[in-house]
This record gives C-alpha cells, sequence and structure tokens, in this order.
C-alpha cells in the first residue's frame, strides 16, 4: 500500500522549489526531462572529473610511493570502492526516503556527494601525510559512492511514464545524455588545465580546480531536481505506488529475478562504459609519448559522437525495439573488443579510430540502458528495484573494468583487456534472452 508523503519534513530548499509551481500550469515531459539530464550531468561530470584525476593526479600525489603503473592500478582500486558502496547507499537512502521524504533525501545525497568532491580537492599528497593521505581519498570516494545512491530521484522512471506509448525509447534515452554531456565539459576543462599550466604547477594546484566546479554544479542540479520532485504529478505518481519506495527486503523478495536480469542485460555498454572513457586515458599515459591534453581532445571529440549515437538509439528502439537494439549492440559490442583494443597501440590515428567507433557503440547501447531497467519492474517495485538494479549493474559492468583492462593489458598485451568486454557482451545477450517479458513489451 501507498505511503502519504504528508507527514514528511521539508527542506528549505524544497520549499522555495514548491513555491515556483503554487498557480502554474502543470509540469510536462519537456520539463521532466530538462531536470533529468541537469541531473545526471551533474553526476556524470563528478565522476568523470574523479576518473581523470585518478589517472592524471593521483598515482603521482596519492601513489607516489609505487611505480607509475602500481601507481595507477592502486587508484583504479579506490576509484572501484564507489560502486561497491552504492548498494550500501540505496539501502541507507531508502530508509530516509520512506521515512523523510524525497526531498530531504536528494537534499542530503547531493549534499554529501558536493562535499566528498569538494574536499578531494584540499587532498594533502602522500609526501605530506603519508598513509593518511590515501585513507582520506578512499573515505571521500566511498561517500561519493555512497551519496550517488542516494541521489536515485525516479526521475527517469517519471518521464517514462508520461511519455508517449510511441516514443518510449525517444525518453528512455534522454537521461542518458547526461553521460557524453559531463564528459565532455571534464575532459575539456581538464585539457585546458593541463595544457595552460607547467607539469609541476598542475600537480601542485592545477587539478584541484575541477572539483571546485563540480561541487558549484551540484548545487544547481539539486534545485533543477527538486523543483521537478516537488511537483503534484510527481506527488501524485509517488502516493500512489508508481514511485513509491519500498524496503530492499521486500524487493529483493518479491522481484530478485527481474533484478538479476536487469542487472546483467545493460552489462556490455556498461563496461565498455570505461573501455572508452578511463581505461584508454591511462594506457595511453603509460605506455605511449603522447602527451595527455592530445588524448583528452581526442575524448571529447568522441564524446561528441557518442552524444549524437545516444539521441539515435531513441529513434532505433521505437522503430525496432529497445530488446533489438541492445542485443544488436552486445553482438557488435563483442566483435569491437576482440580487435579493437590494439588501435590504442597504433598512434594518434588508431586511437582516434578506437575512440570514434567505441563511443558510436556505447552510445547505442547506453542510450537504453535505463529504459531496459526500468521496465522489468511491477509497479509497486518499480523506484527501488530500478535504484538496486543501476548499482548492480555499475558494480559488475563498470566498477572494475578500469583496473582488471590495464592489469590484464600490462601483462598480457591489449588484446587481453578485450576479454574483459567481451564477457560483458555475452552476459547482455544471455540475459536478453532470459527477459521474456522484455520481449513481450517491445
Amino acid at each position: 500500500m501507498a505511503t502519504s508523503t504528508s507527514h514528511v519534513p521539508e527542506t528549505a530548499a524544497e520549499r522555495d522549489a514548491r513555491a515556483l509551481h503554487t498557480g502554474h500550469r502543470p509540469v510536462d515531459a519537456g520539463e521532466i526531462a530538462i531536470g533529468v539530464i541537469i541531473g545526471r550531468t551533474s553526476e556524470f561530470f563528478d565522476f568523470f572529473v574523479y576518473a581523470i584525476a585518478s589517472v592524471l593526479v593521483f598515482p603521482s600525489v596519492i601513489f607516489s610511493f609505487a611505480d607509475p603503473l602500481t601507481g595507477t592500478l592502486l587508484s583504479f582500486a579506490v576509484f572501484a570502492l564507489a560502486f561497491v558502496a552504492r548498494p550500501i547507499g540505496t539501502v541507507i537512502f531508502s530508509a530516509v526516503d520512506r521515512n523523510y521524504g524525497r526531498g530531504v533525501k536528494l537534499t542530503i545525497a547531493l549534499m554529501l556527494l558536493g562535499i566528498s568532491t569538494v574536499a578531494i580537492a584540499f587532498l594533502p599528497s602522500y609526501d605530506q601525510v603519508g598513509w593518511l593521505a590515501v585513507a582520506i581519498l578512499i573515505i571521500f570516494r566511498m561517500g561519493q559512492g555512497l551519496a550517488l545512491a542516494g541521489a536515485w530521484d525516479g526521475l527517469a522512471s517519471l518521464l517514462a511514464l508520461n511519455a508517449p506509448q510511441e516514443k518510449r525509447g525517444w525518453y528512455a534515452m534522454v537521461p542518458q545524455l547526461g553521460a557524453p554531456i559531463g564528459l565532455i565539459v571534464a575532459s575539456a576543462l581538464f585539457a585546458y588545465l593541463s595544457s595552460s599550466l607547467s607539469a609541476e604547477d598542475f600537480l601542485a594546484w592545477g587539478w584541484r580546480y575541477p572539483f571546485f566546479v563540480a561541487f558549484a554544479i551540484n548545487v544547481v542540479a539539486l534545485f533543477a531536481r527538486l523543483r521537478i520532485v516537488v511537483t503534484p504529478e510527481y506527488t501524485t505518481l509517488f502516493e500512489g505506488g508508481e514511485l513509491i519506495p519500498t524496503t530492499i527486503r521486500e524487493t529483493v523478495g518479491n522481484d530478485w529475478r527481474n533484478i538479476v536480469i536487469g542487472a546483467f542485460a545493460p552489462l556490455a555498454s556498461f563496461a565498455l562504459f570505461h573501455m572508452v572513457t578511463v581505461f584508454p586515458l591511462s594506457y595511453v599515459f603509460l605506455f605511449t609519448r603522447e602527451p595527455p591534453v592530445n588524448f583528452l581532445v581526442i575524448e571529447v571529440g568522441s564524446a561528441f559522437v557518442g552524444l549524437f549515437a545516444v539521441v539515435l538509439s531513441g529513434y532505433l528502439a521505437d522503430r525496432f525495439g529497445r530488446r533489438w537494439l541492445l542485443g544488436v549492440s552486445a553482438a557488435a559490442i563483442g566483435v569491437y573488443s576482440i580487435s579493437a583494443p590494439l588501435l590504442l597501440d597504433a598512434g594518434p590515428t588508431g586511437e582516434i579510430l578506437y575512440m570514434v567507433s567505441g563511443f558510436a557503440l556505447l552510445g547505442l547501447s547506453f542510450g537504453q540502458s535505463s529504459g531496459v531497467v526500468a521496465s522489468n519492474f511491477t509497479r509497486l517495485y518499480r523506484y527501488t528495484g530500478s535504484a538496486l538494479t543501476s548499482d548492480l549493474a555499475w558494480l559488475f559492468g563498470a566498477g572494475f573494468a578500469p583496473f582488471v583492462a590495464l592489469a590484464l593489458s600490462s601483462s598480457f598485451g591489449l588484446i587481453s583487456s578485450g576479454a574483459y568486454l567481451l564477457s560483458g557482451a555475452i552476459c547482455t545477450l544471455v540475459a536478453l534472452y532470459m527477459n521474456r517479458h522484455l520481449a513481450r513489451t517491445n
């Protein structure tokens, strides 16, 4: 049974956001889409700022006691901790959501995300405080993971529920636009700083500025998302059971099959996500003589290709079905994983081919990954089930991808790094085959 939210307290920010809707027309799907894009862009900008720093900064500043390769692997190990923390965050913030309301939960989560991110900007080096620097980085990285779980607001589900039946694929891709946009801004910012500053100045203080920018963007995103979650439309769906938070035990007990299938269905795109964003930057930085700023520029250009491919995925999904698009994309990712990694060692031209083709595939598959997760669940468990499924998919598909790919390629050659990606493609194909409900609804 759905519970009313009228008894839960409101934050000052939530009250201000609610006042904006007094006497105004109902919010439409376009406005929800804007709120979703702003929120996801903020999250992915934080994500990519940390990811780029994991390659260019932390091995030298935090793990300076190790050689560059080992330092980067240690940096990637800490990077993965946020994905380990996300399911824990879902348990914690699900309880906050049920007891204090979505506005309180979202405010706490985004403030925790902002504080954890901006705190990294003040991080001391290993040479200054020793292992305490590593411990501090671990704490704030875990804080980011917990906060990202709490930032789940159900807006993607709300957007899908408000979308016309014939445009479900189109609206399902909207939340995914935040990933390429966040990468473009983060990569461009790091490229500018690394090209404008000496290596000494960049490692001493220049790398810290993107983390300050991330905090400012989080504040903007908080108000943009609160503006939607306090709307009468959202409240009606929430109180009617469409977006009600349920306990993890109840959700898993009643919908565990959908959680398992939903976690593995987007695995190919989530694995590819890091194989074309974080891992190639680390390989080029460690094993080639190319300046990192050059590859960051390639990454920015390739992300624009990915942005276009995400938009295209919406059209293709509505024309041919999400299951068809995800299956074809997974098969193409499997083919890509067999030989494409070798392009990273083929000079600038090879890097461009690797990145452009990879982002094209990523956009087509990742563009519908949120749609496949949301469509699996019954009405009552959609909100919490989608959040938990997303956490598990990111954990299994992406969390350890940079570490595994770099470890394999450094020991057995670049071709071996494709094995992780190939396994993700196989898991996606198997999950899609098993997901008969998805097949019936497309």
